[in-house]
């Protein structure tokens, strides 16, 4: 059973790497790359909201860093290697 959510857990972390991966390119409206996009952010903005709203972005010359996915990484990592000690 712990292993099961172990592995849900570690493949929504890989959800969640992919997603920040795709911030960094520009997508056009109804490319693949921005249906993907959409379908990650739906998946995944459910957790980042909550965390967002307690970490804001912190400000980077002239723009901003979104720490909530590191930290929905490392709470995830945490549950994982607790999970299966």
């Amino acid at each position: 059973m712990f292993h099961l959510i172990g592995l849900l857990i570690e493949i929504y972390i890989l959800l969640l790497i992919a997603r920040a991966l795709l911030s960094w390119f520009t997508a056009s409206g109804g490319s693949t790359l921005a249906q993907i996009d959409r379908a990650l952010a739906a998946i995944t903005e459910p957790v980042l909201k909550p965390v967002r709203n307690i970490i804001r972005p912190v400000r980077v010359g002239g723009s901003y860093l979104d720490l909530s996915i590191l930290v929905v990484v490392l709470v995830g990592e945490i549950l994982v290697a607790t999970l299966f000690r």
